[in-house]
């Protein structure tokens, strides 16, 4: 049996995260679950800042540079991975190859399809990676997924870049001229115009509603183009977003139970703590469609968020030491409280 692990936990996010995060009030509550935290430095040498049990890391888009060929990326990342390989005790959250699985729009939403949710009626509405060919090609490669209009058109790459949220509503095969390949084409499902991130910490989750596309139909209008990002802020006001008078209809509360199934499925599915999923109801048939999923979302509205991340940390070290110094307890207790 291993000896008691450090309390230190190693974090690296970009300064623009740590941020948004109020990193002092993150200091504050390690502490008192009897951790340290701090900020690792990988312009300086990993071993030379001390040993950690746990690298917490928000490296999505140091990891989708790295994989697009930037030379600097790839080295900060290699030196993360070799330290990791030859440090097995160190808990990492979330596992890197485990990461680079979203990073890829295409490949995330394979795997959330070969999972068993369809039996639940949860679907993702169908997709396919539209490949750098001649457009005339473009209609076959849509017909053959069952892709149908209007559609949205993403950029396979799921981080790295602002141009990960640049998307386009296609309404029809003349904007097909307007999809930047490679990208990822998927149908377009009405829903009032309501979406809800669900949150993912461990075996924790929560879900927030955000404003949603609006509803449309297959017709001769152009290719809109949008921002993800400004699309689904709280409280954002978009045209885009606002309902047709006679769309508006009262809302109800989505179906606890359908969205943990959808947590911890995908939880497993992708081997990862630390998840965001976008989740948008049908209007003609109530099923619920996973639109997106990605990697340490920005948990806005998450309540005691760092509490729970805490406790997740503590969980897993518990589970590695086989629970052995009766530390998940005392965690768990106070985040009850």
């Amino acid at each position: 049996m291993s000896n008691l692990p450090n309390r230190r936990i190693a974090c690296w996010m970009s300064e623009k995260k740590i941020q948004k995060i109020n990193w002092s009030e993150f200091e504050e509550t390690c502490k008192k679950y009897g951790f340290g935290l701090f900020k690792l430095d990988l312009s300086k040498p990993i071993e030379s800042q001390g040993t950690f049990c746990v690298f917490l890391h928000k490296l999505t888009d140091i990891i989708a540079s790295a994989d697009q060929g930037d030379p600097k990326c790839a080295n900060l990342i290699k030196k993360v991975e070799d330290y990791i390989t030859t440090h097995t005790s160190v808990i990492v959250l979330d596992p890197i190859p485990n990461v680079r699985q979203l990073l890829n729009r295409y490949i995330s939403y394979r795997k959330i399809n070969s999972t068993n949710l369809h039996k639940y009626g949860i679907f993702i509405p169908n997709f396919c990676e539209l490949r750098p060919t001649h457009s005339v090609d473009l209609p076959q490669q849509l017909n053959n997924a069952r892709v149908t209009y209007p559609f949205i058109c993403k950029p396979s790459l799921g981080h790295g870049s602002k141009q990960a949220h640049e998307m386009s509503i296609v309404f029809n095969e003349k904007g097909l001229k307007d999809c930047k390949t490679p990208c990822v084409a998927q149908s377009f499902i009405n829903h009032n115009a309501v979406l809800y991130k669900i949150f993912i910490v461990g075996d924790k989750h929560h879900f927030v509603e955000r404003p949603s596309l609006k509803n449309f139909q297959p017709c001769d209008e152009h290719t809109i183009h949008f921002d993800s990002g400004d699309i689904s802020k709280a409280g954002s006001r978009n045209s885009l977003t606002l309902l047709e008078p006679h769309e508006r209809v009262s809302k109800t509360k989505p179906d606890q139970d359908v969205l943990k199934r959808i947590a911890v499925t995908l939880r497993d599915a992708f081997g990862m703590d630390l998840l965001g999923v976008d989740v948008v109801i049908e209007n003609a048939t109530g099923k619920y469609a996973i639109v997106d999923v990605n990697a340490y979302p920005g948990y806005d509205g998450f309540p005691k968020f760092f509490d729970a991340l805490v406790g997740c940390i503590n969980n897993k070290i518990n589970a590695k030491y086989d629970n052995k110094f009766g530390l998940i307890d005392l965690v768990q207790e106070k985040i009850d409280a």
